[in-house]
């Protein structure tokens, strides 16, 4: 049970770095100051970014334990 803990704790860790990379490609993407951001592939990345998020919230729901009211 404490290594099923630990590894999901690490995978959320894997998945919040991987998050935060994106968040700073599609900013260096959109700066650009030749103009030339790609608009398909900074779309790409925020869907990639949104499926992480996704995934961050089911790790952090297994993680925590359900409390009833």
């Amino acid at each position: 049970m404490i290594d099923d803990i630990e590894q999901l704790s690490r995978k959320l860790e894997e998945l919040r770095v991987e998050h935060r990379d994106l968040d700073e490609v599609i900013a260096r993407l959109i700066e650009r100051p030749d103009g030339g951001a790609d608009l398909l592939q900074i779309q790409r990345l925020k869907k990639r970014k949104l499926i992480l998020k996704d995934q961050m919230h089911q790790l952090e729901s297994a993680l925590l334990p359900d409390i009833i009211a």
